[in-house]
């Protein structure tokens, strides 16, 4: 199936689209947050203004004999305090002043600055903001002049209605101005930090999909110290690892390939040197007599490095799997490896009789021979091979009392060409048994290693394995 050919959105469905939006959504819910107690504050603001110009303007009253004044300077009073009618109380006497018409309009609500809370203030707000006519309203409050005196006014709510829209708008217009900007700082702001180096991270990525093996489609290195540059760091970690893991993995495939079609000639070249080396060891020269088996010993290892090879190259062949007798099969390996050492190894088979694998026998048995034969040929004298089943499937287990393994191949195991622990390994045999046991959904594992030996798990899960 082709790959989905990937792009970059355009910028109207950009990330960076998304978060202008929403940095402008954001901004004007905190402004009408703010405006909630603002317009709230304003109307009580407004109010407590009237009544202080009621105050002043009843002033005129207290100074004139008998506190009398004409009908004319009454009416410019009144209407400098924006009121039909204005009554002052002072607290601890007897004076009451009074203003206003004789036949005030109908009142339509009461309100008294005293009281009030304020969920109470932006009720009464938003409610004057609401309406759409006039009413005319009574407002008793403490005049902000003098704590002492109760002023009571009679006045129209439409004139304080147009404030607070006036206030309203303005209150708009400066949100408007503020959000746009905000929302420009924003956006450029993380379009420099987060936007354009993701685009770049993304754009790394999708070239590096395309030509994975291409050291141009490689992420730029970062300085950045944040979570970006984390990722662009570790991004191009990992473009590195994987660029260098497909090039071993070419050349070991170029070298399958290779030694596929030169194993049967170079066999054909190593049986012959291999009869001519067994000539020579019958010649009577002592010279010759002494360096034959050396000679003998290098062509086998270049038999075995070519098998190797070979059997690594065929190492991802899907298992048949069928049920076998485990306890057989190590049966089978102890007598192999018996032949190859010449006896100077014993493979002690502590499975129990009876034990069926599901598995394909041919690689379970080249699992169980590179581990006891490494084992052999690394100086163990007796190599122990028991099973168990656990609750998640079987667990095979390969010990023997070798020397242990030295640190530099515990750190490369099953890695090929490098995970050898003796001098002149291949480092071959781990990395097969690994792909093996793999390739039947388990694995295998290094338990410990040490001077009184080395063990390894075999582990096959339940889906794999049965017991009779």
């Amino acid at each position: 199936m082709p790959a989905r050919k990937l792009s970059l959105p355009p910028l109207y469905r950009s990330l960076s689209a998304r978060l202008l939006v929403l940095t402008i959504a954001f901004v004007m819910l905190a402004e009408v947050l703010i405006y909630a107690p603002s317009i709230g504050r304003f109307r009580k603001v407004y109010l407590e203004e009237r009544i202080a110009a009621a105050h002043i303007a009843t002033l005129a009253l207290e100074a004139a004999p008998d506190h009398k004044i004409g009908k004319t300077l009454e009416a410019e009073l009144l209407a400098h305090a924006g009121a039909y009618s204005i009554e002052l109380s002072s607290e601890g006497s007897a004076k009451e002043l009074m203003l206003g018409v004789a036949m005030p309009p109908k009142l339509d609500a009461e309100f008294d600055l005293r009281q009030g809370s304020f969920t109470g203030f932006l009720a009464n707000a938003f409610e004057v903001l609401a309406m759409t006519g006039n009413r005319v309203i009574r407002v008793r409050g403490v005049s902000p002049k003098d704590p002492g005196t109760m002023v009571e006014i009679v006045i129209d709510e439409a004139p304080m209605r147009m404030a607070m829209i006036d206030y309203s708008e303005r209150i708009l217009a400066l949100s408007i101005l503020i959000s746009m900007i905000t929302a420009a700082l924003v956006y450029l702001s993380l379009q420099l930090l987060i936007v354009y180096p993701m685009r770049r991270v993304s754009e790394s990525i999708m070239q590096f999909r395309e030509n994975p093996e291409d050291p141009e489609t490689a992420m730029p290195e970062s300085n950045r110290t944040d979570e970006i540059g984390v990722v662009q760091r570790a991004l191009a970690d990992m473009e590195e690892g994987v660029r260098t893991s497909l090039r071993q993995k070419a050349r070991l495939a170029a070298l399958g390939a290779a030694v596929t079609k030169i194993n049967h000639d170079l066999r054909n070249i190593l049986a012959t040197a291999h009869l001519l080396t067994d000539r020579l060891a019958m010649v009577d020269d002592p010279e010759v007599r002494r360096i034959a088996p050396t000679l003998v010993g290098t062509i086998d290892k270049a038999a075995q490095l070519c098998a190797q090879t070979l059997d690594f190259a065929r190492a991802e062949k899907a298992p048949v799997r069928a049920g076998f007798d485990l306890y057989e099969l190590v049966e089978e390996v102890g007598e192999q490896i018996g032949l190859r050492m010449a006896g100077a190894c014993l493979c002690e088979n502590a499975v129990p009789k009876g034990s069926v694998l599901d598995a394909d026998r041919e690689q379970m048995f080249r699992v169980l021979a590179n581990l006891a034969g490494n084992a052999a040929e690394a100086g163990a004298a007796r190599v122990r091979v028991s099973a168990r089943m656990d609750g998640k499937g079987w667990v095979i287990e390969v010990r023997d009392d070798g020397a242990g393994l030295p640190p530099k191949a515990r750190e490369r195991l099953f890695r090929p060409f490098e995970g050898s622990a003796r001098p002149g390994g291949t480092g071959l045999g781990l990395a097969i048994a690994r792909e093996l046991m793999r390739a039947h959904g388990g694995d295998i594992v290094l338990q410990e290693t040490g001077p009184e030996g080395t063990s390894f798990l075999l582990l096959l899960p339940a889906m794999s394995a049965a017991a009779e």
